[in-house]
């Protein structure tokens, strides 16, 4: 019934390894939505931008929590993962530093995903 509707769901990572819960569940929706044929668009701000180069999500670890190499998989597959222009500026994170398939994008896209027609937003 989910993939049926033709929405957009817009999830914000604000966390990181910082506070590892929330980050998890940022991605863990996401990932799940996606599975689910649910248009996904993944936001990674904050210490959450970190996850955009490649091999920084290894090192994360989550008791009970999938692996997030591979939620970011799914959603490079499935979905797509969008590191914030800003976020990634101040860590020195450029557009060839990140994981292929990673945009990096600022304010005005992100305001134009959660105000399109049926868009849902969440923010972790």
């Amino acid at each position: 019934m989910l993939a049926l509707m033709a929405r957009l769901l817009v999830v914000k990572a604000t966390a990181g390894a910082d506070a590892p819960e929330r980050c998890n569940q940022a991605f863990n929706v996401a990932s799940t939505a996606a599975t689910a044929g649910i248009d996904v668009s993944l936001w990674l701000t904050g210490e959450a931008t970190w996850f955009a180069l490649p091999g920084r999500a290894a090192g994360f670890e989550l008791p009970h929590a999938a692996p997030l190499p591979d939620l970011i998989e799914v959603l490079l597959e499935a979905g797509r993962i969008t590191a914030c222009t800003q976020c990634a500026a101040r860590r020195d994170i450029g557009p060839a530093d990140v994981i292929p398939g990673i945009r990096i994008a600022g304010a005005a896209v992100f305001v134009e995903e959660i105000m399109s027609e049926g868009a849902q937003a969440l923010v972790y």
